[in-house]
């Protein structure tokens, strides 16, 4: 390959002089289970709440999550949590949300394994909210600062949130 020209190193550089550069840092950070203890991410992300967490979980049978939701309420944070109906989860631990637990409406899964903390960090990835998942099976949780990141998940969260019902435990929730 031949070395570039003056002229082309001027071009270049005026090409990415032009490119707008975004006004707020972004970030995105990805993680692995089991190499790393995913469970201890989520805490820290969720102990890290002042303002909000609006949490989508597909699967919640970690009792350290789930009890980190109801500490972060208890804290004053605004928790807002939706499930899926289909899977039994840790009832017992989250019952102290009261009307702040919903479940999907009927029709295709709430597959998703994601919250917002405070309006400004999003978690997601292939990480249900089980022991297993977060400790022993090949999964990742990936965190992203990104305003339009979370801005997109809020969306999909509030549509969700209008959409699901109270919560109704099913037969044998809370291992």
């Amino acid at each position: 390959m031949p070395f570039p020209t003056m002229k082309t190193v001027l071009v270049l550089g005026l090409s990415l002089a032009v490119v707008p550069m975004p006004a707020e840092a972004q970030s995105a950070s990805i993680h692995y289970s089991p190499g790393e203890n995913l469970e201890h991410i989520d805490l820290g992300l969720l102990r890290s709440a002042r303002v909000s967490i609006d949490f989508a979980g597909y699967v919640v049978t970690d009792w350290p999550v789930a009890e980190e939701l109801v500490m972060a309420a208890g804290r004053g944070v605004r928790v807002r949590v939706v499930l899926d109906p289909s899977i039994k989860h840790a009832a017992d631990k989250l019952a102290p949300l009261g009307a702040q637990i919903r479940q999907k409406a009927k029709g295709a899964l709430m597959h998703l394994k994601s919250y917002a903390v405070d309006g400004s960090t999003l978690r997601t990835g292939s990480a249900n909210f089980s022991p297993s998942a977060l400790k022993r099976q090949n999964n990742d949780l990936v965190v992203i600062r990104d305003a339009q990141a979370v801005e997109r998940f809020q969306a999909e969260f509030e549509a969700l949130w209008r959409a699901a019902a109270p919560y109704a435990p099913a037969p044998g929730d809370g291992r």
